[in-house]
């Protein structure tokens, strides 16, 4: 079984608007009181791994007797809550993240709540949510009919737009793919990317873009009184600035990763650190406009829907200092040379040799070189 996620614009009522308002309150408010209760017991037992292990930890049910406004809103949101905070820990636990942080106002607003007796349907325009009742929605597009709904998640994002991302879940086992053709991807700081057939992604580069707009807008609520009608309005024009970024990036991502994966059957790339890149050599700005991390996340599900392969190579693969001509390794290669020329007489654009290479490690991995 494969799960698939589906976006949505939601157009609550004012009524509907105050009870999601409500519904992300007390989900964090949930979240909060747990975390309490279970750091309490942690730093208590922490020294004793099998009396920790013993424990029994709150519910969101503990809580209904004490505030029962609690019930005004969806359980599953509030159990789901617990779900997550269970998670966090485990996460904690592996050494996959660090210790879990209580949850503010200024946090991601969101809440995902489940299929119960059919209690989620989607009908002309509206979905049926638990608590909310029919709410307007924009489906843009169908959701195929052989796709059973799970769970959905609604958002609230900073410019004060609802968004529902309904979770599916169908059977697709594809059939994976003769591979015939291969291209070697190598990241650009510029152009996000330089192909092995020497095309560059050009990416707009959105975040550069924008940067003068965004900070004269900065400018102007830093004179702003916090809190203040005038400075609400001015928060909210910078909002709609980060979210028209975010959503051409985005958009430009799905394009470029689309055209890939309808065009070859193995894409290669290099398996690159992105925060360590962006701390190290104080390429920050430009390392988050580009959206790698993301780009490479939209490739690899679009391939394997299609059956066809994402590699990702080492990340100490010297692909820059390799001659994709002869294979002789350079010593050294600094960031200001461009050109890449070796002994042998061979010279190319550093980026497409590098590229080149990148190619041709992914083809001996598939033992088709």
């Amino acid at each position: 079984m494969v799960n698939k996620a589906y976006q949505f614009r939601l157009y609550p009522t004012k009524e509907q608007e105050q009870l999601l308002v409500k519904t992300f309150g007390c989900v964090r408010f949930v979240y909060n009181k747990m975390l309490e209760e279970r750091i309490q017991i942690y730093e208590k037992f922490k020294d004793d791994k099998e009396a920790l292990k013993k424990q029994t930890f709150p519910t969101p049910a503990k809580y209904k007797k004490e505030f029962p406004w609690l019930k005004e809103v969806d359980s599953l949101a509030l159990a789901n809550a617990q779900l997550n905070l269970q998670k966090a820990f485990q996460n904690f636990f592996s050494g996959r993240a660090g210790f879990p942080k209580f949850k503010n106002r200024k946090a991601k607003q969101s809440y995902t709540t489940n299929v119960v007796n059919g209690n989620i349907q989607l009908s002309d325009g509206y979905i049926k949510l638990p608590k909310l009742k029919w709410v307007k929605f924009k489906q843009h597009r169908e959701i195929p009919a052989h796709h059973i709904i799970k769970a959905c998640t609604i958002t609230k994002t900073k410019t004060g737009k609802y968004y529902v991302s309904i979770l599916t879940e169908h059977e697709h086992q594809p059939v994976p793919k003769e591979i015939q053709t291969v291209v070697g991807l190598d990241f650009s700081m510029n152009t996000l990317y330089v192909d092995s057939e020497g095309k560059r992604a050009n990416y707009p580069r959105f975040y550069r873009q924008a940067l003068e707009k965004l900070a004269k807008e900065q400018r102007i609520l830093s004179r702003r009184k916090k809190g203040s009608n005038r400075w609400h309005k001015q928060r909210l024009k910078i909002a709609k600035l980060h979210e028209k970024m975010a959503n051409q990036r985005k958009d430009f991502l799905h394009k470029e990763s689309h055209q890939l994966a309808k065009l070859y059957d193995c894409v290669v790339i290099e398996d690159l650190n992105m925060k360590g890149m962006s701390q190290v050599l104080n390429f920050g700005k430009s390392v988050h406009d580009n959206g790698w991390g993301m780009f490479t996340t939209f490739l690899q599900y679009k391939l394997e829907e299609q059956g066809k392969k994402l590699i990702k190579i080492d990340k100490w693969f010297p692909s820059s200092k390799t001659c994709s001509c002869c294979g002789q390794v350079k010593e050294s290669l600094s960031l200001s040379e461009r050109t890449f020329r070796c002994e042998c007489g061979f010279e190319s654009d550093r980026d497409v040799n590098a590229a080149i290479n990148i190619k041709h490690e992914g083809m001996k991995r598939l033992a088709i070189a």
